[in-house]
């Protein structure tokens, strides 16, 4: 798979394997299972999640290299000190029976969380849901420029100002929730899209937010589905196709029942 180069040099899949929602316990293990077997090389958790025991496990059964594997978790809010933010960094760490993590990510705002991490065994740090202002603010005293800021982008769902902000500072963008809450799924305009390149809606997706030079994180607990979803490179969006998705006008509200399961 290929990899995009943070700005601390530290190579990630360009594709990364989604776990929100996916229950702790079999359903968790088995997902994650299914991802490594399918290819994924890229695990994203969170200790929100309460998934990590199960991912970890998978991890362990998957009998991939250690090296091979890009994992990330994230710091809840909760962890307000950084003594805590210590304390819950180990304690990830050991419900995923891993020596060292590849990402960890502030799950949300909180700026003075962020500090060097010369003692902690993490390869990049990085943010999630960060709009501008909020980094502005962890910029002022931060020693380190976060590595990555995962936000919700989608067709449809483009944050124009934190994408520009982003791509200024050099900060990788990573795309959760990549398929929207499931209404692309709905869309005449992006069936049609999909029809012309005989690609699923999952697919063609998920080739618009790599064509953005983001990185994706699809979440499924299907197994079919979880292999679908690799099938998403050498799709070639025309310009037009591209700004569609883009700026298309897709419906809000409730998530449907199975939008964990795209």
């Amino acid at each position: 798979m290929n990899t995009y180069q943070l700005n601390n040099g530290v190579e990630i899949p360009v594709l990364g394997f989604g776990t929100w929602k996916a229950e702790n316990g079999e359903i968790a293990y088995q997902a994650v299972l299914e991802a490594l077997k399918a290819g994924y090389r890229h695990i994203d958790t969170a200790a929100i999640y309460k998934n990590e025991e199960s991912v970890g496990r998978a991890i362990q059964d998957s009998g991939v290299p250690r090296e091979e594997l890009f994992v990330t978790t994230k710091l809840w809010n909760s962890q307000q000190t950084y003594e805590q933010a210590r304390q819950a960094f180990a304690e990830s760490l050991a419900k995923l029976g891993l020596d060292y993590l590849d990402l960890y990510l502030i799950h949300w705002p909180n700026p003075k969380l962020l500090r060097e991490n010369d003692q902690w065994k993490i390869r990049a740090i990085g943010v999630s849901n960060f709009l501008p202002h909020h980094l502005d603010a962890l910029l002022e005293t931060a020693k380190i420029l976060p590595a990555v800021n995962q936000v919700r982008l989608a067709p449809g769902v483009y944050q124009e100002e934190v994408v520009a902000y982003c791509r200024e500072k050099g900060i990788l963008l990573e795309a959760w929730g990549p398929f929207g809450q499931g209404e692309l799924f709905d869309s005449k305009q992006v069936q049609e899209i999909a029809a012309n390149h005989g690609k699923s809606v999952a697919q063609i997706a998920l080739a618009w937010s790599l064509a953005e030079g983001f990185l994706p994180l699809p979440k499924s607990v299907t197994a079919s589905r979880i292999q679908a979803n690799l099938d998403c490179f050498g799709i070639e969006l025309s310009h037009e196709e591209h700004e569609t998705l883009k700026t298309i006008a897709v419906q809000s509200g409730a998530p449907r029942v199975d939008d964990v399961d795209f």
